[in-house]
């Protein structure tokens, strides 16, 4: 008997002629990573492991450390650095780890200009894409993508270190890169140092917006210009905000082969030092040829690294594009299931047949929808406004259905809740949480669920099979035949308020299904009936071959369809 076989099972693994001649392959994803739920920090804003690298007086007339931005409610947001590093980082891998993560993905580590930005419009608690005032604690305002930002370092910690620690305690590194633009660039009264500029890795000066919209730029006359595009910004009602550049960023030319050059190098330079995976900014802004090419030098040198691009869209045909062969062929945050999981287990306290359309498990646009980011928040919009038990329903969910999980640190204790990118939303979180998260109701159930999925490959790269998604009910099989692997995962959700008595019949293979989570077994013939707890979940698992029929037929259509796509899209 070989239950919830260790995720450590080769994917290498094939099944021998004999073996394969005897059954059918049934497979979501081969892809590695899909084995690690992710946890994200922005790094500045998680732990202050050593504050000899804060840099409290820097910026002279314009600082950077500890800027408050003032909510009506008393509970204010905060634009300035506040003092988590590496350190931080790495002294809570075990934390990370223990909650039942296999990877963590931390903002972009490239220098941010040393002075608070002066351009822009004014923050407010409910602002955005407004930056005055602002610093580049977040990592997303690169000066010079070869060099580490001072703030992170330690004497004895330097990035390559950071990633051999975290792989000694088990965790694959996901490192945010920015494409698109550099730091905010024009609208400052007076230009600021660095604002605007690019270095190289000698730093040296390459590229410099001269605080000049971006229309008022002259690439053919001043070669500090042809790093950046001239088109100005586009307003959403004359047409798409993509059109133009986000915000006053310095938005960089991708028809300039330096461009690409100069981020290429970079990128390999900081994948070279332990990189697992990468998580692309801003994807959606710069044409399909462009990161095509760029994912091309990347895997040529670390062949088969998983990335994935943040395409800020609700529209699943649009971000699906991001995952063709034909253009960048990676993967993507799943926004059009994000928002189908706040209306489920947010406030608006929908019904689980809220997330049948949004997975496109058949006949959808994705190449390949098992390999997709899920996530229900992170830090470009307002945390889930969520109940305790809203968030141990959202967990319960996201670490048993189909994708990647994602999730934004401090979500095991409900952090700052609701609360929008200026109000909150990428608050400090601290030693003093991380040690008190274990108190949290929330952060019992996700370790047990998260930890599950660590356990259970069916969990992580099955097929999904709704029984069904209706009201507070949720039922649905994953399933994995694959190599040496013949495992089926039963899981049933309840996020009503009182216990619910179910019933599964369709698709059930008779056959001893052992209980994941509690213990003990039922001997299945014709059905399994079991009472879920309320806000609970139950996870069965038979590790067999399957024969049940109708079971065999959806799966059947499901590799067809997958084939289908494979062909369609020329993978």
């Amino acid at each position: 008997m070989r239950a919830c076989l260790a995720v450590s099972v080769s994917l290498a693994l094939l099944a021998t002629p004999a073996l394969a001649a005897e059954r059918a392959e049934y497979i979501g994803t081969r892809e590695p990573f899909a084995s690690d739920a992710v946890y994200f920090v922005v790094t500045d804003r998680f732990v202050n492991g050593d504050t000899r690298n804060d840099h409290r007086d820097q910026g002279g007339a314009h600082p950077t450390f500890d800027i408050p931005v003032p909510c009506p409610d008393k509970v204010d947001g905060n634009i300035g650095y506040l003092g988590g590093d590496f350190r931080g980082v790495l002294d809570n891998a075990a934390y990370m780890r223990a909650l039942g993560f296999g990877a963590v993905w931390i903002t972009p580590i490239v220098d941010n200009p040393d002075q608070a930005f002066t351009g822009s419009r004014p923050i407010s608690c409910t602002s955005t894409l407004t930056d005055r005032g602002k610093t580049g604690y977040h990592g997303y305002w690169g000066v010079n993508f070869y060099k580490v930002d001072e703030h992170l370092p330690s004497e004895d910690l330097q990035f390559a270190d950071l990633t051999a620690g975290l792989h000694a305690a088990g965790l694959k590194v996901v490192l945010d890169i920015v494409g698109n633009h550099g730091s905010p660039a024009w609208t400052m009264p007076q230009a600021q140092p660095q604002f605007g500029q690019v270095f190289d890795a000698q730093g040296r000066l390459l590229a410099d917006h001269q605080n000049l919209p971006p229309q008022q730029l002259d690439p053919q006359h001043n070669p500090l210009h042809a790093f950046y595009n001239n088109v100005g910004p586009v307003d959403g009602k004359d047409g798409s905000i993509f059109d133009g550049n986000l915000a006053e960023l310095g938005d960089f030319n991708q028809d300039n082969p330096a461009v690409m050059e100069y981020l290429v190098g970079a990128y390999l330079q900081w994948a070279g030092q332990g990189v697992d995976a990468l998580r692309i900014d801003t994807i959606g802004w710069m044409p399909h040829r462009w990161w095509h090419e760029f994912v091309r030098r990347m895997r040529a040198e670390h062949p088969g690294m998983f990335m994935f691009g943040e395409a800020f869209d609700y529209d699943a045909g649009t971000i699906a594009e991001h995952t063709w062969p034909a253009n960048a062929n990676v993967s993507v945050l799943d926004f059009p299931l994000r928002g189908a999981l706040e209306q489920v287990f947010g406030t608006a306290g929908k019904g689980f047949e809220t997330l049948g359309e949004p997975l496109h498990l058949q006949g959808g646009p994705y190449a390949n929808p098992y390999e997709l980011m899920s996530f229900y928040d992170n830090h470009d919009m307002p945390r889930l406004q969520a109940s305790d038990a809203g968030f141990i329903d959202a967990h319960n969910w996201l670490f048993t259905a189909r994708g990647i999980p994602v999730l934004y640190y401090g979500s095991e204790t409900g952090f700052m809740r609701g609360r929008a990118e200026h109000a909150g939303n990428r608050a400090y979180f601290g030693q003093q949480r991380v040690d008190a998260a274990p108190t949290s109701p929330i952060f019992g159930p996700l370790k047990r669920i998260a930890t599950l999925r660590q356990r259970t490959p069916a969990l992580q790269r099955g097929l999904q099979v709704n029984e069904r998604l209706q009201g507070d009910q949720a039922v649905f099989l994953r399933v994995l035949q694959h190599g040496d692997i013949q495992q089926t995962a039963l899981v049933l959700l309840n996020k009503g308020d009182a216990p619910a008595r179910m019933r599964v019949q369709r698709y059930l293979q008779a056959g001893r299904w052992q209980d994941a989570l509690d213990g003990g077994s039922q001997q299945v013939r014709n059905q399994l009936e079991t009472e879920v707890p309320a806000h609970g979940v139950k996870v069965f698992v038979l590790d067999a071959p399957v024969k049940q029929p109708a079971l065999q037929r959806v799966l059947d259509a499901a590799m067809q369809d997958q084939r289908a796509r494979d062909v369609r899209l020329g993978r």
